[in-house]
């Protein structure tokens, strides 16, 4: 295995040990395609399934294998109010699909979110949270977590979603109060009471913001 690889699965396995004790549980894929397969492996035949905005889910490939399942997709409603719909149905959806924006060798996850339907998925509602990310997203604690969503993470998702917003201008977080922004709800995730119901796979990849 290459040093870079076997590196990345050393951080991922120290960070799987942290969720462990989190009530969480961990897995690690060396590659894009073994992710998929990991989290296909983790959901029933069947099963409803759907997302919150993730650029990891569409660097994998994942959305093109959910043939098997019964998907609610809201970027194919036709209408807000249609989209809205969709959004709600994730409170009782069987697997929740996202990624993360931070997390820490002690396996607490940091996420930030503007409309919050995707940190409220997280928290309470889907019987199954399959997390994606990428290695790339490790960082050291909760302090470094949350300057990554912060400054790091936000400001890309900015500009793909063409948002009207200062750091859109010059590439660093103003602590904005734009209506615009997509930092109005920031979660740590510290513990899961329900043992086993967030899932995090970890990817020895570079992936996502």
């Amino acid at each position: 295995m290459a040093p870079k690889k076997e590196y990345y699965k050393l951080l991922s396995q120290r960070v799987i040990k942290g969720l462990e004790k989190r009530n969480m549980e961990g897995y690690y894929a060396e590659s894009k395609e073994d992710a998929v397969k990991i989290v296909l492996s983790l959901m029933e035949e069947g099963s409803t399934v759907t997302w919150g905005g993730t650029m990891t889910l569409e660097e994998i490939g994942l959305k093109e294998r959910l043939d098997k399942y019964i998907v609610y997709d809201r970027a194919k409603a036709d209408s807000p109010e249609k989209a809205d719909e969709i959004c709600r149905k994730a409170f009782t959806c069987d697997n929740y699909i996202m990624s993360t924006n931070a997390i820490t060798y002690d396996g607490e996850l940091m996420n930030i979110d503007g409309m919050g339907n995707r940190v409220s998925a997280l928290i309470y509602g889907p019987k199954n949270v399959i997390i994606i990310a990428g290695v790339n997203k490790i960082t050291d604690n909760v302090e470094s977590a949350y300057k990554r969503a912060r400054s790091y993470a936000s400001v890309p998702n900015v500009i793909r979603l063409d948002r009207n917003t200062p750091c859109k201008a010059t590439g660093i977080c103003h602590d904005c109060t734009s209506p615009d922004c997509i930092c109005c709800q920031v979660v740590m995730t510290r513990f899961s009471r329900i043992k086993g119901r967030i899932k995090v796979v970890l990817v020895g990849e570079e992936l996502g913001y």
